[in-house]
């Protein structure tokens, strides 16, 4: 079985944000000019707005994608109950 090397998740990892993020600008885009023509009289910032949205939603899926390996993920956790000695004693020590 051969193992992937971290270079090609790395490399697989740049191309999903890089194809997310031309997605997400091309929406972007295409609700803008759709809202400057028809409802802003043909101006321009609606399509600024749109490709400015679309990039920082690429950019923050990016950041999640990046940072997933440091993420706390629920079925890792163990939730182990306290003892009534425990509970107790805190008690006795909040008050």
């Amino acid at each position: 079985m051969a193992k992937t090397k971290s270079e090609d998740i790395l490399g697989e990892k740049w191309d999903r944000c890089v194809s997310d993020t031309i997605v997400k600008m091309g929406g972007g885009l295409g609700v803008g000019v759709l809202f400057s023509v028809l409802f802003f009289k043909r101006r321009s910032w609606p399509i600024v707005f749109g490709l400015g949205s679309g990039f920082g939603m690429g950019y923050a899926n990016c950041q999640h994608l990046f940072d997933q390996p440091y993420l706390v993920r629920p079925e890792r956790i163990t939730v182990t109950a306290k003892s009534v000695t425990e509970s107790v004693e805190g008690a006795k020590e909040k008050q």
